[in-house]
């Protein structure tokens, strides 16, 4: 049983249902191509025009953005869920639509609201880098996709994301019980996700040369 979904996410998903997105051709000698097609043809998920890709957070998806340190700790004391994407030393996790404007609320709530963490909630209007879809997609391997080199320094899926909108629906969110398929809860993970961030900040701090005047 899942908890009530907030009128945000279904005003969202209620206008993308109306509006479904023209198949892109895929030019074989175009990566950036290959990689929107991805995410326009087989997810449905909105990118923006440009280079590198991008994806529109805020109708599928909102986005958790905290060091890769913190949120792998925190996704050992997690049950498998939702999408993950890492770049660098930073990793982002996907959460439900609406839920970026929660976090603030949700932080305050668990006594978090006066301790600086590098945590930040990306919601709607914003803009993510795509990270690069997983070797091959749906379709076996690309040799667009996994040229050598194509990786390095670019966003990839620790976790990818799958089509379907029962998968969406599997993003955590607010629920008492957590979400569909394993996801734990919105307030679960913000918690979680904000004691390893502080536990990094502290680490990291201690880790500091002491400066003598």
């Amino acid at each position: 049983m899942v908890g009530p979904v907030p009128p945000a996410v279904c005003s969202a998903a209620a206008a993308i249902l109306t509006v479904p997105l023209p198949r892109r051709p895929l030019d074989p000698d175009d990566p950036d191509g290959r990689i929107r097609g991805w995410y326009e043809n087989e997810l449905a998920w909105p990118t923006v025009p440009g280079e590198p890709v991008r994806l529109l957070v805020g109708e599928r998806f909102d986005v958790l953005d905290v060091p890769a340190e913190a949120g792998l700790a925190a996704l050992r004391r997690l049950a498998p869920g939702a999408p993950v994407a890492v770049r660098g030393d930073r990793m982002r996790l996907l959460v439900a639509a609406g839920g970026a404007e929660e976090v603030p609320g949700i932080l305050q709530w668990l006594e978090w609201g006066g301790v600086a963490l590098d945590l930040t909630a990306i919601g709607a209007g914003e803009l993510i880098e795509a990270p690069l879809p997983p070797p091959g997609g749906s379709q076996g391997r690309d040799p667009v996709l996994n040229r050598p080199g194509a990786v390095q320094g670019a966003a990839v899926w620790l976790r990818p994301p799958v089509a379907g909108r029962e998968a969406e629906a599997s993003l955590p969110t607010m629920s008492a019980l957590g979400g569909v398929g394993g996801a734990p809860d919105l307030v679960r993970l913000v918690d979680t996700l904000a004691t390893h961030c502080h536990r990094v900040r502290l680490r990291r701090a201690s880790a500091q040369p002491l400066a003598f005047s």
